[in-house]
């Protein structure tokens, strides 16, 4: 019998990158002229993996959001792994707003990425979850394949990666 080949759903921005985005949107952000004078700020807490903005109002916050999306765009970084919080009055007559970094598969998403697979009724496929992230087993690697092209047309809100491929 031949052993089952297997790879595993995950998800997560490359913090690396996210830095370096900031790093980016930062130096534009103090060398743009609508921006002159402004108290407009992002900081990146890596442990934690949130983002915050401090602008002055709302129309400077989302300026400084566009120019940070952009930034994370051109490194790499899906869009679809920002949780986006409100925008919050701060102090010094400033508006806040804390972003938070997907990493990992959260619970109720991975249950419904599991169940879209059950239902679909691959022959052999098996999806099972592991922390913050989804082995999928099966001996046919041909069918695994149809699994990966199955969950990549599908959208679940955060974007998918497959990696850990054996077959």
């Amino acid at each position: 019998m031949p052993g089952l080949a297997s790879f595993d759903v995950s998800t997560g921005a490359d913090l690396q990158e996210v830095d370096n985005a900031v790093n980016q949107a930062t130096k534009e952000v103090v060398q743009r002229y609508d921006f002159k004078g402004s108290k407009a700020a992002i900081a990146f807490d890596r442990p934690k993996a949130t983002l915050t903005l401090v602008a002055d109002d709302d129309f400077r916050m989302k300026a400084l959001f566009d120019v940070l999306q952009g930034k994370l765009v051109k490194r790499g970084v899906s869009l679809k792994n920002l949780e986006l919080g409100e925008v919050t009055p701060a102090a010094g007559d400033t508006v806040r707003r804390e972003i938070k970094l997907t990493q990992g598969i959260p619970q109720e998403k991975a249950k419904a990425i599991v169940k879209a697979l059950k239902d679909r009724k691959f022959k052999k496929a098996q999806a099972s979850i592991q922390g913050a992230e989804i082995r999928v087993q099966s001996p046919s690697k041909d069918e695994l394949q149809e699994v990966i092209a199955f969950l990549r047309a599908q959208d679940f809100g955060i974007e998918l990666k497959f990696g850990n491929y054996r077959g």
